[in-house]
C-alpha cells in the first residue's frame, strides 16, 4: 500500500532487530504501560519481534519514508491461532488480527499508524476475513480513537489481565 510520502512493505530480515528496538522505544515510554523490568518476557517478544514470521500468514508490516527509514511496524496475523495473546482471541475463526503495531516518536501525528491499520484491514479484506480483531491498554488511549474512527468496536468477550494490565479486544466487522 502506497501514499504520496509511505510505502508499506514487508520487513526484511535485516531489519528485524532495528524494528524490535523501535517497538521497545515506543512501549516503553507509553505512560501507564509496564516497564521492562515488570514484564520482561514483553519485552524480550518485542526485542525478537521478526520470530512472529516464522509462523504462516504472519506477516511483519513496516511503513517506510522515500529513504527506506523505517518510521512504524505492525504485525499481522491472517490466522488467528498464531496471535499468541491471553483470552479467547486464539480460537476466533475466520478472522484475522494485528498486534505490536508502533510508530517511532520522530514520525507521529503523520498518519502512519492509521496507514499501517488500513493495510492491516485490506489485507482482512482480500482474505475474505470476516472480522479483524485487536487489542489495546489504557496506555494506548490515542490508537483507540482512531481505532475506533475506522469502525473497530470494543468487544469485551476478547479482553484479559496480562499479568497486572488491563488488555481490551476490539473486533472490526468486515463486509465483502
Amino acid at each position: 500500500m502506497n501514499n504520496p510520502n509511505y510505502t508499506i512493505r514487508n520487513a526484511f530480515p535485516s531489519e528485524f532487530e532495528e524494528i524490535g528496538k523501535l517497538l521497545i522505544n515506543v512501549y516503553s515510554q507509553l505512560d501507564g504501560f509496564p516497564k521492562e523490568n515488570e514484564q520482561p518476557n514483553y519485552y524480550k517478544m518485542l526485542a525478537n519481534i521478526g520470530d512472529f514470521t516464522n509462523h504462516p500468514e504472519t506477516e511483519l508490516l513496516v511503513a517506510i519514508d522515500e529513504n527506506n527509514t523505517i518510521l512504524g511496524a505492525v504485525v499481522y496475523f491472517n490466522d488467528m491461532k498464531y496471535y499468541g495473546s491471553g483470552g479467547i482471541a486464539t480460537q476466533e475463526q475466520n478472522a484475522a488480527g494485528f498486534r505490536l503495531l508502533g510508530v517511532d516518536t520522530n514520525a507521529r501525528g503523520k498518519g502512519i499508524g492509521k496507514f499501517l491499520t488500513q493495510e492491516c484491514i485490506k489485507k482482512a479484506t482480500d482474505n475474505k476475513r470476516q472480522q479483524l480483531i485487536i487489542h489495546s491498554t489504557l496506555a494506548m488511549k490515542t490508537a483507540w480513537k482512531m481505532y475506533e474512527n475506522l469502525d473497530f468496536k470494543r468487544s469485551e468477550d476478547l479482553d484479559f489481565m496480562q499479568e497486572e494490565l488491563a488488555v481490551f479486544g476490539f473486533r472490526l466487522k468486515i463486509t465483502s
